[in-house]
């Protein structure tokens, strides 16, 4: 397999053959507002361009998996430009018929059991946020991607560190994991995604994976850099273990 990330959560997956967008993110730097009572009030959304063109990240995309609609995951620009009927997976039927009404027409709900051309996509749990503010920042999803000739591959999705990761990681045992991990937040509320003691907790629970540590940096409401990442990782001694890319970096597994 080949990942690539692209910006936030924006990553191409390439699988067992297949090429897989998820999550995109294809606006220009600062095409929509900041997310209000956070951190950087004065920058638009996202903060940072794309590292390729969205014709070459389009091209060749056999399959789009949206794991919620936040602007982040799904903006106007992808909207736009994505072709209408091209095969979009999205968490529940509720997001299918939002993204429906954007006129796309192959649209299907994620279950654990979907299959794409041989390519097991389960869906998996997560919580994006503990307490009071998982009501505001609603239902999520994960990914598990299963095939006889690649490694397992998990895409957390927006979720923080809890007992339903858990659960994903005894479940399918992946070798691959992707984390949203920039420990995004509002001046109230906590994270809404991964913090650093979260990646470390999920490398402690699987010791042999490959962790990718994304959603860094790019939306207005970050709180943990790339570096603070790196930093608390070499001063934990597990190193070899995550992975912090710059937009545009690849890893084949």
């Amino acid at each position: 397999m080949d990942i690539k990330l692209v910006r936030n959560a924006t990553l191409v997956v390439e699988y067992a053959g297949k090429k897989f967008l998820i999550d995109p993110l294809l606006g220009e730097k600062g095409s929509f507002p900041a997310f209000p009572n956070s951190a950087r009030q004065d920058q638009n959304n996202p903060l940072v361009e794309l590292p390729v063109s969205i014709e070459d990240l389009i091209s060749g995309v056999d399959a789009v998996i949206v794991t919620h609609l936040h602007t982040d995951h799904l903006d106007e620009k992808a909207m736009e430009v994505l072709p209408k009927d091209i095969k979009l997976y999205s968490q529940n039927d509720e997001d299918a018929a939002e993204i429906k009404k954007a006129g796309f027409t192959n649209v299907e709900a994620l279950t654990e059991d979907t299959v794409f051309e041989g390519i097991q996509l389960a869906k998996t749990q997560g919580e994006h946020g503990r307490g009071e503010i998982l009501k505001m920042a609603g239902l999520v999803c994960g990914i598990v991607f299963k095939h006889d000739s690649e490694k397992t591959l998990y895409v957390a999705g927006d979720t923080v560190w809890y007992n339903g990761v858990q659960e994903e990681l005894n479940k399918h045992n992946p070798e691959v994991i992707v984390v949203n991990a920039g420990d995004n937040q509002f001046l109230q509320g906590g994270s809404l995604v991964m913090g650093k003691e979260d990646v470390y907790e999920v490398t402690k629970a699987a010791p042999n994976a490959k962790v990718i540590a994304v959603h860094m940096e790019a939306i207005n409401h970050w709180t943990l850099s790339r570096q603070e990442l790196k930093d608390f990782v070499s001063e934990k001694g597990f190193t070899s273990n995550v992975l912090v890319p710059e937009d545009g970096k690849s890893y084949s597994f």
